[in-house]
């Protein structure tokens, strides 16, 4: 059968390939099919989107937002959809999801100032006055900021809502079978040729070779993974993850390593990663359990020992 449609059929499974930079890393789109979309599409794309929610960049959306004599400001489409993902996720995770967080990064050296210095308890009790998304309303397309000195950093969903622009631009070209990945999150649709799937490789911590390695066939899925070991300072002869508890102000110290999410589309996967991190393991299996359409393998260490866990439907995905 799959010769037969390869024949009928015959530029249905070419392949192409674009590759490029963006949000500080790579990204790659594979697809099949004739030769519909450019690197110069899918770049100015990503330029969009850069110009709406990059804190790097001083004269996007969110910059101006963050200005401290900014109230409120427009929101393009991109950043109103990805502002609604993260009142939805900050609604789930009991405001464990906090896009309001910058202050605390920005203490602790993960913005784009850099510190010196481990911060004080008081400078992290000022900092927390400041964090929370109840200091934030939407009205129509305006976001507001309740209290002064408010600022949003969306680097923790915003990856895996570009996946999902690009994939929806792929879909709107009439592309049925491609893989998208920008900085390790990925979306999958369809399939490669001969119904064979798209197989993926699980990220984890380089250390826990002790661990089976997985390969994932997926089919339309997203699939992103958020690891404590992929950003650390060292402050005191102490690492410190790039993880913020918005509650406590400081960097979470957890089990868990790292976590790898299925889901129906990467906004979702990407947002949701980032909580499973600050879980104990066994919580993060329990609040997957209870969602739709939804995966997670996560690693973590327990006396000095690499431990895996995942989720009841986890292993559908296993490539054998």
């Amino acid at each position: 059968m799959g010769c037969a449609l390869s024949f009928a059929h015959p530029k249905n499974f070419i392949e192409h390939s674009i590759k490029g930079t963006t949000q500080g890393t790579t990204y790659s789109i594979k697809y099949y099919g004739e030769k519909i979309v450019s690197k110069q599409e899918v770049d100015s794309i990503l330029n969009s989107i850069d110009l709406s929610m990059s804190i790097y960049i001083d004269n996007s959306i969110i910059s101006k937002f963050n200005n401290p004599k900014t109230r409120k400001i427009s929101m393009d489409s991109h950043l109103k959809k990805v502002i609604e993902e993260s009142f939805r996720t900050y609604d789930i995770t009991n405001g464990y999801f906090d896009i309001t967080v910058m202050p605390l990064v920005h203490l602790w050296g993960f913005g784009n100032k850099g510190v010196e210095n481990k911060p004080t308890d008081q400078q992290v009790n000022e900092a927390l006055s400041l964090i929370g998304m109840k200091n934030l309303t939407v009205k129509g397309n305006s976001l507001i900021k309740k209290k002064k000195g408010i600022s949003i950093d969306v680097n923790g969903i915003a990856q895996g809502y570009t996946v999902d622009v690009i994939s929806d631009f792929l879909i709107s070209k009439n592309i049925e079978n491609f893989i998208v990945e920008i900085g390790g999150e990925i979306y999958v649709k369809g399939h490669k040729p001969n119904n064979n799937k798209f197989i993926v490789e699980v990220q984890r911590p380089y250390e826990s070779t002790s661990l089976a390695s997985y390969k994932l066939a997926v089919e339309d899925k997203a699939i992103t993974t958020s690891g404590t070991y992929e950003k650390q300072l060292m402050y005191d002869g102490e690492q410190v993850s790039h993880h913020i508890d918005p509650k406590s102000g400081y960097p979470i110290k957890s089990k868990t390593l790292s976590v790898t999410v299925i889901a129906k589309n990467a906004i979702v996967a990407d947002a949701i990663d980032n909580y499973l991190i600050l879980l104990a393991p066994d919580d993060a299996i329990k609040f997957v359990e209870s969602q739709e359409d939804m995966d997670i393998y996560l690693v973590y260490k327990e006396n000095n020992v690499f431990k895996e866990l995942q989720s009841s439907g986890f292993n559908n995905y296993i490539y054998k």
